[in-house]
């Protein structure tokens, strides 16, 4: 909630709308590649790939049902695809973009070691071609889009940049996508005793990521900003590490309600503050609608994207992997932030940037460690 590799089909309203939407959400103007696909598979709790309506199709038929269902959120993948969805992979060339107040394109991320780097564009750079089109002009998902290539590109193929530092002459580059490993989680300790934990997407073994980097701290801001989901598993035992057990959320299946739990044992001690913004969507929105309603966190930002709806994953028999809505998700509080999103507690001021986003996270968390 990132990654559009070979082999993927996706609906058209997603293909549309989302296109590949990455890195850090609308709400901070940054967008980029190793973060996000259009949309992560959203498996249940269990991430178990289970046997819904579209199970027995051959794939041929799972890709017209994605382009032709109207279920939006449908997704077909190749079993490779699908792999590297959930460990975390993308195809691409390592850099992240945001649009500057006035409507041109900056570097607001590079990924170490990746194509970017290696090429020598760093953050700050200015972005003013891709494939010989004005980006100024395109629309972000337009712009990200052309960076990652199309469905049938593969590792390899190539996009020429035109990239600029600080006003100086304009670079002119070529850079071959690559398959990198995301970088989903990233910490950093901005005083003692309290950590950031930045989340960008859940994937395998992203919970224990966090349960590693918050081990001992006096207060965390988890970072869910940019966050467009991903395995709901992940999202739920995340939740666990800061609950003591009890209800995450709940969604209806073929009229049966299904649960999803908190295990028993999480820390409801240390102060928590979580960040949102409007790239935080699906299973990073029921992650933070948890903690807000049942009081164990503070959320710090704006709304939120408003994707709650739940997607189940079936194998086919050729190993590809099918996805359809189940249904819509309720945080413990019977919300449902699908179409409205989640309102944060306490909300940015109109032109905040990002860095003001963290010094209020800040100062919340101050406030709750004197509490």
């Amino acid at each position: 909630m990132a990654r559009t590799p070979s082999g993927v089909r996706q609906g058209a309203t997603l293909t549309l709308v989302f296109g590949t939407v990455l890195l850090v959400g609308a709400a901070t103007g940054a967008w980029g590649e190793p973060a996000a696909a259009p949309r992560p598979p959203s498996a249940d709790a269990a991430h178990r790939l289970a046997d819904p309506a579209g199970a027995d199709l051959t794939p041929q038929q799972a890709e017209r049902l994605v382009e032709t269902g109207g279920d939006p959120w449908a997704a077909y993948y190749s079993p490779e695809a699908y792999r590297d969805f959930t460990q975390g992979r993308y195809l691409g060339v390592g850099l992240s973009v945001g649009r500057a107040q006035d409507g041109s394109f900056a570097v607001s991320q590079v990924q170490p070691d990746g194509p970017a780097e290696q090429a020598g564009i760093t953050a700050g750079d200015r972005l003013l071609r891709i494939d010989g089109v004005q980006a100024d002009p395109l629309p972000v998902t337009e712009l990200v889009a052309r960076l990652r290539g199309r469905p049938e590109d593969g590792a390899g193929s190539t996009v020429a940049l035109g990239v600029q530092r600080q006003g100086g002459p304009v670079r002119e580059l070529v850079l071959r996508r690559q398959l990198l490993a995301a970088r989903e989680v990233t910490v950093e300790h901005p005083r003692p005793g309290v950590v950031k934990v930045a989340v960008r997407g859940f994937t395998d073994g992203v919970a224990e990521q966090v349960r590693a980097a918050v081990r001992g701290a006096r207060g965390v801001v988890l970072d869910l900003r940019g966050n467009s989901g991903g395995l709901v598993g992940e999202a739920v035992e995340t939740a666990s590490l800061f609950l003591d057990g009890g209800p995450v959320a709940w969604y209806e299946s073929r009229g049966e309600r299904r649960d999803l739990t908190a295990a028993p044992g999480g820390d409801t001690a240390t102060p928590l503050v979580v960040l949102v913004d409007g790239g935080t969507m699906s299973a990073a929105e029921l992650l933070a609608g948890a903690l807000q309603d049942r009081c164990r966190a503070v959320l710090v930002g704006v709304r939120t994207f408003g994707k709650g709806t739940v997607q189940q994953p079936s194998r086919l028999a050729d190993g590809s992997v099918l996805e359809l809505t189940v249904g819509r998700y309720h945080t413990p509080g019977g919300r449902t932030p699908d179409g409205t999103g989640l309102t944060p507690d306490v909300p940015l001021p109109a032109g905040a940037t990002p860095q003001d986003a963290l010094a209020l996270a800040g100062t919340v968390l101050s406030g709750l460690g004197r509490g």
